[in-house]
């Protein structure tokens, strides 16, 4: 028999205290619905960046502020000038290069500190919009044990900051200003004193319903569970006088995993605006994940209004940003999500699709969503429930031909070997599915790879040169971080459209100088996922090869679509 343990002594739960409950007699959000999108605001490029192992450099800023104007977002925090030349350098940037649309703002950090606040505004010079974010720690803890300091002590901080905050932004008056205060650590901060301090703030700047200021409530560090920031907030604006002139923000963090659930609450609280990240970076446990929560409100019917269609060039950025993973069993966007290895669950949504109408509610089993609107292949829903028939297809290939297939492009093998076994009564041999796998992802038109150059200065430089099904040849160029990274930048500057690699895989073919090598790709063509391969005594040329493959099919794909829709708007003969 096996004792049960008993808790180790320094596994002491009796050194921590549960959060104090809101005194809120009438609570009103649990009764509420939400039913339009908040105002989104990225801190990506400053609470997210602080928390890398390695800070962005200045072309990843570039690449992150890009990828996040084009999902829609309109209010972007791009750093702490004060406290960092590459923040500074970059706003200069933004604001002197034209970087930020009609209709964008930009927010920067600072704390309550004249010096700081000087250089603040010397680095929004000529700004068009922007959001002066000003904050001060409020809670017990810091009062009393980092700054030593009674209520009015840390109150008089907050106040000195809003006046130098407003008479700085005087100086600058081509600038539309909009002034934001944080008490921070106000899930840790006594709600009566977090409302009097954000209420003393407001007494210096003279909001108005016209011209509001933003409080923003962080949960700096996530004390309690949802329902008890729901609580906060719910109290915070029901004792908030000119609640009128203010719009309230909302910052959580997921130390006990529950931001996207108390921002979510938040807003049943009343909340304006919500602060966040692509995919939860941030301090400890991370930032309230922007992706989620929209997702979240997606799901429901509701527009998030932002651009989350293409989740495979999200992921591309933030990783190279970022040099952070991305789980599988991310929610919304993982790999894995829409995956379904059970053998019941596969024959309840491959019954829920047969019987779904397109003029009708989403109703499939096991899918919250249509996985289509983020650009998943119903392939990758539905694997098919016979586990030996793929496995038993790769070790063919593997053991007669030498090609050990990536499990993606097995994934993606199986439909066409499984569609041939069907049309032939018997056992497919090795051959037949090595033709099945050239058949269905080789293809040399209408481009085809004549020729490249690859040069090595820093940067992957390539330039190369394609034919046509004409004969006409193409010129391309592009650079990055390799010779596949800088033939996407050559594809997107030729055509304007956007590609990334979703997965790749190489190996050779046999052994030796003689030895060929084959490359697996899958593209993110335009939001669509399409699958390539291609072999070649040289890698790089099979690299190449296969991406081209990859965008033949998907070529080919627009046109058989495009065929499709010429014929069914085609007048029927009686």
């Amino acid at each position: 028999m096996i004792a049960a343990s008993t808790p180790s002594a320094a596994f002491d739960h009796t050194k921590y205290r549960p959060v104090t409950p809101v005194a809120l007699t009438d609570r009103q959000w649990p009764s509420r619905t939400v039913t339009q999108a908040p105002l989104w605001a990225s801190v990506d490029l400053r609470d997210g960046n602080q928390a890398l192992l390695e800070p962005m450099t200045v072309e990843q800023k570039k690449l992150m502020w890009k990828l996040l104007v084009k999902i829609g977002l309109k209010e972007i925090e791009v750093g702490f000038p004060s406290a960092s030349q590459l923040d500074f350098d970059f706003v200069r940037w933004l604001i002197e290069e034209d970087q930020v649309p009609e209709g964008v703002s930009i927010q920067v950090l600072v704390q309550a500190r004249e010096h700081l606040i000087a250089r603040t505004y010397e680095s929004l010079i000529g700004a068009r919009d922007a959001v002066v974010h000003v904050y001060n720690s409020t809670s017990t803890v810091q009062r009393e044990r980092v700054f030593e300091m009674d209520r009015e002590g840390i109150k008089s901080i907050a106040v000195e900051g809003a006046q130098l905050v407003k008479d700085y932004a005087a100086r600058y008056p081509e600038t539309r200003w909009v002034f934001q205060y944080s008490p921070e650590s106000f899930t840790s901060t006594e709600m009566g004193y977090a409302v009097e301090v954000c209420e003393a703030v407001m007494d210096v700047w003279q909001p108005t319903p016209e011209n509001r200021c933003i409080l923003n409530l962080p949960a700096t560090v996530e004390v309690g569970p949802a329902n008890h920031f729901a609580d906060q907030v719910e109290y915070f604006i029901k004792h908030l006088r000119r609640r009128d002139c203010a719009i309230i923000s909302l910052h959580t963090h997921n130390d006990r995993g529950g931001a996207a659930a108390a921002a979510e609450l938040g807003l049943l609280a009343g909340a304006d605006r919500i602060e966040g990240t692509l995919l939860g970076n941030g301090e400890r446990t991370g930032n309230m994940d922007l992706i989620t929560l929209a997702m979240n409100l997606y799901s429901q019917g509701i527009d998030p209004q932002l651009d989350l269609s293409n989740p495979d060039e999200i992921i591309q950025v933030y990783t190279e940003c970022t040099n952070l993973p991305v789980h599988p069993r991310h929610p919304w966007v993982g790999e894995l999500v829409y995956t379904a290895f059970s053998g019941s669950h596969q024959d309840a949504i491959r019954k829920c699709l047969k019987k779904q109408q397109p003029d009708e509610p989403w109703q499939v089993a096991y899918l919250p969503i249509d996985p289509q609107d983020l650009g998943r292949d119903f392939q990758a829903v539905i694997r098919v429930n016979s586990q030996s028939g793929k496995g038993g297809m790769a070790f063919l290939l593997e053991r007669d031909h030498g090609i050990n297939l990536p499990r993606w492009m097995s994934l993606e093998l199986a439909p066409h070997v499984q569609k041939a076994s069907e049309q032939v009564s018997g056992e497919l041999s090795s051959q037949q599915i090595r033709d099945i796998l050239d058949a269905s992802f080789k293809r040399e038109s209408p481009l085809n790879l004549k020729g490249y150059r690859l040069d090595r200065d820093g940067a992957e430089q390539l330039t190369a040169t394609l034919v046509d099904e004409h004969g006409e040849q193409i010129s391309l160029a592009g650079e990055g971080n390799g010779a596949i990274s800088a033939f996407m930048d050559a594809w997107q500057r030729h055509t304007g459209s956007t590609v990334s690699v979703v997965d790749y895989g190489e190996h050779a073919l046999g052994e030796g100088s003689d030895a060929v090598a084959v490359a697996f790709v899958m593209l993110n063509l335009d939001g669509k996922r399409v699958c390539g391969m291609a072999e070649d005594g040289d890698t790089v040329s099979a690299s190449l090869k296969a991406v081209l493959s990859a965008v033949n099919r998907g070529l080919e794909s627009n046109a058989r679509s495009e065929a499709e829709r010429a014929e069914e708007a085609a007048p029927v003969s009686v």
